[in-house]
C-alpha cells in the first residue's frame, strides 16, 4: 500500500510539473493579471513617446486590444533595443513587441508567432543628391556616409549591402536622420513606416524620402522557446482583429505626437503611408533583422 501511494505521489508531482512547465506567457498574465510587453518607444509608428510620455503606436494599439481580449491589463515595459532579447530571457516581460522581425538567427533563441506586417529598408537621403541616389546601390561607395540605428535592419543593411560607404550608428533613430538633415551624412537607412515619418516630422525640407523597399522583414512578437500555448493565442487572436469591425477604429484610437502619424487606413488613403506597406509580402527581397 505504502508503495502504491509512493508512486501515486510521485506521478502527482510528475503531472504538476508538466502541467508548471506548460504555463506559458500568455497564462502567466492571465493569473497575474497583467501582460508585460518589452518595447523600445522609438519606432515610429509602431510605438512611440508622446508629449505626455505616454506609449503609443499601432503595436500599442494592438497590444492594448490583446490584453483586453485576455481580460488584463497592459504594462509596457521600456528597454533599449540592443538589449531587449538578454532582458526577455532573464524574465523582465512576457513577450516582446518592439517591431522585431522574424528571422532564423533570432528564431534559435525565440519562437516568434505570425507576422502582424511587413516592412522593408527604405532610405531617407539629402536633398541635393535627389536624382544622383537612386537606391541603395548608388550609396556603395565610399565617398558617402550613411547613419542608422545600433542593432537594427539599417546597420546591417549598411554594413552588408552597402558596405563600401562609411558608416556610423546611433542608440535612437532620430539622432541618424538629424545628421543627414544637418549636412553631415548623405543617407539613413530605416524602416519604411519610420522614414515615411520621419521625414515628414523632422525633414524640414532637407530630405528626399526613396520608398521603394530592398528589403523583406515580417514583424512578429517574439515569446520563450516552447511557448506553444501562448504562440497559439496569438496567432488566433491576429486572424480575428484582422476581419473585426472594430480594426479601423482600434488602429486609429491613439494620437501620435504633433507632426507625425498613426500606421492606419487612413493614413495610406491620405498618402500618408506608402500602399506598400499595407499590402501582402515583397518576394525576392533580402531578408533582414531590425
Amino acid at each position: 500500500m505504502k508503495k502504491y501511494l509512493s508512486m501515486l505521489m510521485l506521478g502527482v508531482t510528475a503531472l504538476l510539473a508538466v502541467n508548471t512547465a506548460q504555463a506559458g506567457a500568455i497564462d502567466d498574465a492571465v493569473k497575474r493579471g497583467t501582460l508585460k510587453v518589452g518595447m523600445d518607444p522609438t519606432y515610429m509608428p509602431f510605438e512611440m513617446t508622446n508629449k505626455r510620455g505616454a506609449i503609443i503606436g499601432f503595436e500599442v494599439d494592438l497590444l492594448k486590444a490583446m490584453a483586453k481580449s485576455m481580460g488584463v491589463k497592459l504594462e509596457l515595459v521600456s528597454t533599449g533595443y540592443d538589449g531587449i532579447i538578454p532582458a526577455f530571457l532573464t524574465g523582465k516581460f512576457d513577450m516582446i513587441g518592439s517591431g522585431m522581425t522574424l528571422t532564423q538567427e533570432r528564431n534559435l533563441r525565440l519562437n516568434f508567432s505570425e507576422p502582424f506586417i511587413v516592412v522593408g529598408q527604405t532610405l531617407l537621403i539629402r536633398k541635393d543628391l535627389e536624382g544622383t541616389i537612386k537606391s541603395y546601390k548608388d550609396l556603395n561607395d565610399e565617398k558617402y556616409r550613411l547613419t542608422s540605428k545600433l542593432g537594427t535592419t539599417g546597420e546591417m543593411v549598411a554594413k552588408k549591402l552597402i558596405s563600401k560607404a562609411k558608416y556610423h550608428g546611433y542608440d535612437n533613430e532620430q539622432e541618424g536622420v538629424l545628421d543627414v538633415v544637418n549636412g553631415k551624412a548623405d543617407a539613413f537607412v530605416y524602416d519604411a513606416p519610420y522614414n515615411v515619418v520621419a521625414e515628414k516630422k523632422v525633414g524640414n525640407g532637407k530630405l528626399v524620402y526613396l520608398e521603394e523597399p530592398f528589403t523583406y522583414e515580417p514583424l512578429a512578437f517574439g515569446l520563450k522557446k516552447g511557448d506553444y500555448d501562448s504562440i497559439n493565442f496569438i496567432n488566433n487572436f491576429l486572424h480575428q482583429i484582422k476581419t473585426a469591425p472594430t480594426i479601423a477604429s482600434m488602429t486609429s484610437g491613439s494620437r501620435a505626437p504633433s507632426g507625425s502619424r498613426t500606421w492606419n487606413k487612413s493614413a495610406v488613403a491620405r498618402g500618408l503611408v506608402p500602399r506598400w506597406v499595407a499590402k501582402p509580402p515583397l518576394q525576392g527581397l533580402p531578408s533582414c533583422i531590425r
